[in-house]
């Protein structure tokens, strides 16, 4: 089963710098980073920049679409207005269907502000103590979570194109 976090930091680098880390406990084995994507929005930034942050080749990755969809939810949908309402609507009942509901965006939402970043995971297997120890000097991140039923991994897989 698959795990959807975001952890949010209070540097507009941090999401990246956390990134890093993990690629290396990949290596050692001791997470599976199944997907990322990083929100960072710098001081004086009217607007976060977000972009996929891993090779979404293998299996298990969601691609595009879904962070596209998502980080639009988030973070640029109050800017459309109401001529967009239905469509939002829509696309939150979605995202429902995989778990992330209204409280989690709102949450991200008010918490990803600027002069933060957020990294968001879809992670498979993970070996908790080590990846904390790891983490132990680093910038603390804020987790935000929502994990995913077998059910919603599944329909996620499905709908966005992901082979398990």
């Amino acid at each position: 089963m698959s795990s959807l976090t975001v952890w949010k930091f209070n540097t507009a680098d941090g999401a990246d710098n956390a990134l890093k880390k993990l690629e290396g406990l990949q290596k050692q084995q001791i997470i599976q980073v199944l997907d990322a994507a990083i929100v960072s929005w710098p001081q004086g930034r009217k607007n976060p920049k977000t972009y996929q942050a891993m090779n979404t080749t293998g299996a298990g990755a969601l691609g595009g679409a879904f962070w596209g969809m998502l980080f639009g939810l988030i973070f640029f949908v109050p800017l459309f207005g109401l001529l967009i309402g239905a469509a939002t609507g829509a696309i939150t009942g979605k995202f429902t269907d995989y778990g992330i509901n209204d409280g989690f965006i709102k949450d991200v939402q008010s918490k990803v502000t600027e002069g933060t970043s957020a990294l968001f995971l879809l992670t498979g297997q993970v070996t908790v103590d080590k990846v904390e120890a790891a983490f132990e000097d680093a910038e603390k991140g804020q987790l935000i979570q929502s994990n995913l039923s077998t059910e919603q991994e599944a329909k996620l897989r499905e709908d966005f194109g992901a082979e398990m």
